[in-house]
């Protein structure tokens, strides 16, 4: 065996054991308390044994009413993520004010992620000012965002994603986008959703 084969397995070994043991951890729970880890959320029992559960919280400065209508809004072709619009949203701006006509959402609604807005992840149930709680209508992946009153005129945005990888499906790549680059598309959306919420304040 070649000495630079070695040092490539070497190599590879140490990246996959400083994930596993200091990266992933971290990126499962970004911002998040053990409490808040530890506690039940709408929709876990959608994805028995996930293979991806991921729980992150940032403080928001701003009600729980400032908060839920960003996240009533969200998807391509609607008002964004609040994300890296050049990655997410085909390049266009996500929206900078609450647009009334995607706030009139209902249980079974599509949360577009495709580019031709056709497909995404359907509105399982949602508890105005609380919590909206968005799943794959297989039991694959769901994805919730609840809001906890923390004080006055303050609250925790918590969001937890819990996925079931199917390894000889098609569906492992997205999977594994989700695995390794998830955190950073959720950890720039919920910052601009803290963002937002905050500045309409000062309006």
């Amino acid at each position: 065996m070649q000495p630079s084969t070695i040092m490539i397995g070497i190599s590879l070994i140490v990246l996959v054991f400083v994930y596993l043991t200091l990266f992933r951890p971290w990126q499962l729970r970004w911002g998040a308390t053990d409490a808040e880890i530890k506690r039940s959320m709408p929709g876990d029992e959608i994805v028995g044994k996930p293979s991806f559960n991921a729980t992150r919280a940032v403080t928001i400065h701003a009600p729980a009413q400032n908060i839920y209508p960003w996240i009533v809004q969200m998807g391509v072709t609607r008002a964004g993520w609040y994300s890296y619009d050049l990655l997410d949203n085909l390049g266009r701006r996500s929206a900078e004010s609450i647009l009334p006509e995607h706030q009139n959402i209902q249980v079974g609604d599509l949360i577009p992620l495709s580019p031709d807005g056709k497909q995404g992840m359907r509105v399982k149930y949602f508890r105005k000012n609380k919590w909206m709680l968005w799943w794959d209508e297989k039991g694959d992946t769901s994805w919730v965002w609840e809001i906890h009153p923390e004080g006055e005129g303050s609250a925790r945005l918590i969001t937890r994603v819990r996925v079931k990888y199917r390894f000889f499906s098609p569906a492992i790549l997205f999977n594994l986008l989700i695995e390794f680059f998830d955190i950073l598309m959720m950890r720039k959306s919920m910052l601009g959703i803290k963002k937002r919420a905050e500045n309409s304040l000062k309006r």
